[in-house]
C-alpha cells in the first residue's frame, strides 16, 4: 500500500493521479445528475485546453531549463493581431508570421540573457511590457475582426464531439514535443541544461544554444495558441489571454515541471493543464461558483509544494518519533 502510494506521488505519475482524482471528484459532486459526465462538457476542457495548454507548454519548457518566460503572455495577443491582419486571403501566411514573431522575439530575449548573464525574470518582463505595446500600437488599441468566417467555423468544428480542430492541433504540437523531449538529443540536454548547468558546461554542452533554443520554442507556442485563438473567434484583441500567465504556471507546476528546473515532461505539463480546465468546466457544469476553482487550484499547489519539500520523509520520521517518544514519556508518568 504504502509502496503503491509512494508511486502514484511520485513526480513523474504525480500529474495523471491529480487529474484522476479531480475527475473522481467532480463525478461524486455531480451525484449522477449528468451536468459533468457529458460530451459537452468534454468538449468544452478541449477547447479551454487548445486555450490554455500551449502557453502553458511554452512557460514549462523555459522552467526546465531553470528559467521562467514572462514574456509568453505578451506574444499571445501580438501573435493574434499580426495573424488576422495578415492572414485574411491566405491563413497560412497569418500562421507563418504569428508564430515567426514569437520564435523570433523568444530567440532575441535568449540572446540577451545568454550573451549579457542577464535573468530571464528581468528580460522576460521587459519583454512582457514591450510586446504588449508593439501590440497596442499595430492595433491601435481596438478589437481587430478577422472576416474569413470560414476559418473560424473550421477551427472549432467538432470531431466526433469530442474535439475541434484547434484543440487537436494543440494536442498534436505535444505530442511532437513529447517525443523530442523523449528519444532525441535535444531534450536530454534540456534537462541537464535545467539540472545543473556548469557541470553541463564542463561536460561540453552548449547551455547557451540550449536556453536560446528553448526560449524560442516557447514563443513559437504562445504565438501559436494566439494565432488559433484569433482565428477561431475571428477577432483579435490587444488584451488577449493578458491574464493567461498564472493559470500557465500553475498547470506546468500542477503539470510536475519543478521550479528549481531539470525535472517535468510535455505529458506531464498536457496532464496539468487538463486538470485545470477540467476543474473549471466541472465545477461550472455543476453549478459550482467560479471564485472556487481558484480556491481548489491553490490547494492542490500549496499541496505540491508540501510535497516536494527537500527532506520531508526525513522530517515526517523525525516527528513520528518525538511524538512516539512524548506517549511514552505520559505513560511512564501516569504509572
Amino acid at each position: 500500500m504504502r509502496r503503491a502510494a509512494k508511486l502514484l506521488l511520485g513526480p513523474a505519475a504525480r500529474p495523471f493521479t491529480i487529474m484522476a482524482g479531480a475527475i473522481l471528484v467532480l463525478a461524486l459532486m455531480d451525484r449522477g445528475t449528468g451536468y459533468f459526465l457529458t460530451l459537452g462538457t468534454v468538449f468544452s476542457v478541449m477547447q479551454l485546453f487548445a486555450t490554455l495548454g500551449l502557453v502553458a507548454l511554452g512557460l514549462g519548457l523555459s522552467m526546465l531549463v531553470r528559467e521562467f518566460d514572462l514574456s509568453v503572455a505578451g506574444i499571445v495577443g501580438l501573435a493574434g493581431c499580426i495573424a488576422v491582419m495578415t492572414g485574411i486571403a491566405s491563413p497560412w501566411l497569418g500562421v507563418l508570421l504569428g508564430v515567426g514573431a514569437g520564435a523570433a522575439s523568444g530567440v532575441l530575449q535568449g540572446l540577451i540573457m545568454t550573451r549579457l548573464q542577464l535573468s530571464s525574470v528581468g528580460v522576460t518582463l521587459g519583454g512582457l511590457l514591450t510586446l504588449q505595446g508593439v501590440t497596442y500600437v499595430l492595433s491601435e488599441n481596438k478589437t481587430i475582426g478577422y472576416p474569413n468566417v470560414a476559418v473560424a467555423l473550421d477551427l472549432n468544428a467538432p470531431i466526433a464531439g469530442l474535439v475541434s480542430v484547434r484543440s487537436a492541433c494543440t494536442l498534436a504540437v505535444f505530442a511532437f514535443a513529447a517525443l523530442v523531449m523523449r528519444y532525441t538529443h535535444l531534450g536530454r540536454d534540456v534537462i541537464a541544461t535545467g539540472s545543473d548547468r556548469r557541470a553541463s558546461r564542463i561536460a561540453g554542452l552548449n547551455t547557451d544554444r540550449v536556453i536560446i533554443g528553448v526560449f524560442a520554442a516557447s514563443g513559437a507556442c504562445a504565438a501559436l495558441a494566439g494565432v488559433l485563438l484569433s482565428y477561431g473567434l475571428g477577432a483579435a484583441s490587444p488584451v488577449a489571454l493578458a491574464d493567461v500567465l498564472a493559470p500557465a504556471a500553475a498547470a506546468a507546476i500542477v503539470g510536475g515541471v519543478s521550479v528549481a528546473g531539470g525535472r517535468g515532461s510535455p505529458t506531464g505539463i498536457a496532464a496539468g493543464v487538463l486538470t485545470l480546465c477540467i476543474l473549471r468546466s466541472g465545477l461550472s457544469a455543476i453549478g459550482v461558483e467560479p471564485h472556487v476553482h481558484d480556491l481548489v487550484t491553490g490547494g492542490i499547489l500549496a499541496v505540491i509544494a508540501i510535497l516536494d519539500a527537500p527532506d520531508l520523509g526525513r522530517r515526517i520520521i523525525a516527528w513520528r518519533l518525538d511524538v512516539a517518544e512524548r506517549w511514552e514519556q505520559a505513560i511512564a508518568r501516569t504509572r
